[in-house]
């Protein structure tokens, strides 16, 4: 185990053998600093947590920057190399974004540096709502990068706009699943992302699953409805994605 410390906070990280993936936590606000985990996602041997995921199956380093802006540079940083890497690989780049500060984060990026015409964007979680609703993450992305990397050519995977998250949760599984395997791979039955910035809350909730909700357990699905007005992708989809921030 490592414990690292900053102004009186703590994060635990206990270490195994083997990496999968790569992974990065970004901390943002902690204790007044802003940092990024970045780490291996491993198999902590004799480790069991609830969904077979968590921090405590992490290990790795903080990197801390002076405020948030400088977090959201960084941020950027990851998409963009991210993209580049992908394309270069095998001609395409699949993203995940959640809702919340990192929508501001993404907006600071320079939209020329990644050709949008090959990147298919997904949510990791969104309201079950129409997607001009004031609280929908679709509609506040807009004007903030989403309008910019759509004229591009980025294609979004988006909800059909009703309010019953079962109905938006099967429809939303349908919209990946009818993705090309050149546009988003699939792994072991599970869409591989390129990269999934996933946000993490005070309450250690990710996406729309919070701590010992019932949709933390299930593995067969894509996309789950959560508390019947969320979406979110389930968890070993998260897990499966090539880079996780």
């Amino acid at each position: 185990q490592k414990r690292i410390n900053h102004r009186g906070r703590s994060l635990l990280c206990r270490s195994g053998d083997r990496m999968t993936h790569t992974i990065g936590l970004l901390l943002c606000s902690l204790a007044g600093a802003s940092a990024f985990l970045t780490a291996p996602v491993i198999q902590a041997p004799g480790l069991k947590t609830r969904g077979g995921l968590g921090l405590s199956s992490l290990r790795g380093v903080v990197q801390v920057e002076k405020d948030v802006d400088a977090v959201g540079v960084a941020l950027c940083g990851y998409v963009q190399a991210a993209a580049k890497q992908a394309i270069a690989e095998r001609g395409h780049f699949a993203l995940a974004i959640p809702g919340g500060s990192i929508l501001k984060m993404l907006s600071v990026m320079d939209h020329s540096t990644v050709d949008w015409s090959k990147t298919v964007m997904a949510y990791v979680n969104h309201r079950a709502v129409p997607n001009d609703d004031d609280t929908a993450t679709h509609k506040k992305a807009g004007p903030l990068f989403l309008n910019e990397w759509q004229s591009k050519g980025c294609k979004v995977v988006t909800l059909s706009g009703t309010t019953d998250a079962s109905v938006e949760a099967l429809k939303y599984q349908e919209g990946l699943k009818s993705l090309s395997a050149e546009v988003l791979p699939i792994v072991n039955g599970l869409p591989c992302f390129d990269l999934m910035l996933i946000g993490v809350g005070l309450d250690g909730h990710i996406g729309s699953l919070y701590p010992d909700c019932p949709e933390v357990e299930k593995k067969g699905e894509w996309v789950l409805p959560v508390k019947a007005k969320s979406i979110s992708l389930s968890l070993p989809v998260m897990q499966a994605a090539k880079k996780i921030v």
